[in-house]
């Protein structure tokens, strides 16, 4: 099981606003930012409901680009991911859809963040 993963980006500012409208629908938010003096000056910061999880480092992008799923209660969340992330600048790979390819039950949606790296929001449940 997989407690926490990070990624870095080429421009904090930029990945922060966009991650910060994109997120939101899935009731996630900046819950932290390590002190600069613990990083020797870099920007580190984690997304989260409760706790972060989802890690941002300034730094140079990912090569080559990572996929992020999260995992959503229902597929008006997959829906709501995917317009915020569209709305906050990125990129559509992907409109909400079923994918029975990976499972019958499999409702995602994926965008390019700007960096390139593709981030899903994605329901398991039947007509979720």
């Amino acid at each position: 099981m997989i407690d926490h993963i990070g990624l870095s980006v080429s421009d904090f500012a930029a990945a922060k606003a966009f991650y910060d409208r994109a997120l939101a629908p899935l009731g996630m938010r900046l819950l932290a930012m390590v002190p600069e003096e613990f990083t020797d000056g870099v920007k580190v910061g984690g997304y989260g409901k409760e706790r972060p999880i989802f890690w941002l480092g300034e730094g140079a992008a990912q090569v080559p680009p990572l996929h992020v799923a999260f995992s959503v209660d229902n597929r008006a969340e997959v829906e709501a991911f995917h317009a915020a992330a569209l709305a906050a600048g990125g990129r559509d790979n992907g409109a909400p859809g079923l994918r029975p390819q990976y499972h019958p039950e499999y409702y995602g949606a994926f965008v390019l963040d700007p960096d390139g790296n593709n981030i899903e929001a994605v329901c398991h449940k039947p007509g979720g």
